[in-house]
């Protein structure tokens, strides 16, 4: 199994059924997300849950990292803030709440096993706002 990462500062706050960012697998691999870390640029609180959700329109791809130079190319893809609403298949309860400071940050990591996307070229992991969001840094880290 192979690790890769990839960060971003979000286009955009999102709503609540448009992730800031999203990881997606595809119809034949899921991946397993290993840590969200999510820091606030702006001075005004917010929170985020992590959810799975499938469809909408993805915005910007963004890069995947290898953690090991001789890894294969990362099959799962990371993109950015959502542009057509998505739909919101499982709320995992991980709730990252952010401080009215800029450099609060939430780091959530998901254990021995990952939370793992469905599978689907639009089946994904990402997060979406409670209330107001704001535009923050990004990073997930996974295994495939």
């Amino acid at each position: 199994m192979a690790r890769y990462s990839s960060g971003m500062v979000a286009a955009g706050a999102g709503v609540a059924l448009r992730p800031i960012f999203g990881i997606l697998s595809t119809a034949t691999v899921s991946v397993q997300v290993r840590e969200i870390k999510l820091v606030n640029t702006t001075a005004v609180v917010c929170q985020y849950e992590v959810v799975r959700f499938t469809g909408g329109t993805a915005g910007t791809g963004q890069a995947e990292v290898k953690h090991r130079p001789d890894a294969p190319t990362a099959i799962g893809t990371v993109f950015g803030l959502w542009t057509a609403d998505a739909t919101i298949v499982d709320r995992t309860g991980e709730i990252m709440q952010l401080g009215a400071a800029i450099g609060s940050g939430d780091i959530a990591t998901f254990g021995d096993t990952g939370l793992e996307t469905a599978l689907g070229a639009t089946a994904g992991i990402g997060l979406v706002p409670i209330g107001t969001g704001q535009v923050c840094v990004v990073k997930v880290t996974w295994d495939e």
